[in-house]
């Protein structure tokens, strides 16, 4: 992994899959693991408490997100406060709007004022950032995860939006910027050139980090090698004269 080795931002192992989480936590360049309860809902998770109190008694030394799913303010804090009970590791993901699209920034001031360490999800404009970055007290960790992936779904660079959002955290200097959703590998190399702090990426994308760096002749014999021997294996044929 010498080619990851370089980079300078850390790497967070996104999903639900126990068996998958714990091969990952296997790897040294993993620094991190993100959930969320659609990524929960789509492994068959019926538990959810059970479940990360499963992830976080097997993974009980790098930082694990786990995010509240009440939609009003006063139980997304009584959630919070449960999940950071869980263990030392915990960051509490909490939404940086409920689903009325109401900003929570009293919720992410009193819990950062209370040293929770947050980490605000589902932000995707400078503006929610500024607001999340006036929320935070400056002497709390947390994580402030910027959709990079979904802006670029829209048509968007997210490249001008990721910079600018890691100098508006500038004034909470323990506050990093995560480059969430990302789609391929390359999204690696552009938030690492970003300056962003962190990235989470699903097992699929993790799996591609070892082409980096990766020369594009044998790249290219290798792809031919895979579809000759695939059709090999299917005993394709076709009739000639």
């Amino acid at each position: 992994m010498s080619k990851i080795d370089g980079l300078k931002i850390k790497i967070f192992a996104d999903g639900a899959d126990l068996k998958s989480l714990l091969a990952l936590y296997r790897e040294p360049y993993i620094k991190g693991f993100t959930t969320n309860p659609t990524l929960m809902r789509k492994a068959g998770i019926s538990d959810y408490e059970q479940f990360s109190r499963e992830i976080l008694k097997a993974i009980p030394d790098r930082p694990i997100s786990l995010e509240v799913f009440a939609d009003d303010l006063a139980a997304m804090k009584d959630q919070a406060l449960a999940i950071a009970s869980w263990g030392p590791n915990v960051n509490v993901k909490v939404p940086v709007t409920n689903t009325k699209g109401d900003f929570c920034g009293s919720l992410i001031r009193d819990l950062s004022e209370s040293g929770v360490v947050l980490n605000i999800t589902a932000i995707f404009s400078l503006d929610q950032v500024r607001r999340v970055v006036d929320s935070l007290h400056p002497e709390t960790a947390a994580i402030v995860s910027v959709f990079a992936g979904r802006v670029a779904d829209t048509g968007v660079d997210p490249m001008p939006l990721m910079r600018k959002a890691k100098e508006l955290l500038s004034p909470t200097p323990k506050a990093e910027l995560l480059w969430a959703s990302p789609r391929e590998v390359f999204n690696v190399i552009q938030a690492d050139e970003c300056n962003c702090d962190i990235i989470t990426a699903t097992p699929d994308i993790l799996a591609k980090l070892k082409f980096i760096g990766k020369g594009l002749e044998e790249f290219s014999l290798d792809t031919v090698r895979m579809f000759y021997d695939d059709a090999s294996v299917a005993n394709y044929t076709i009739r000639t004269k």
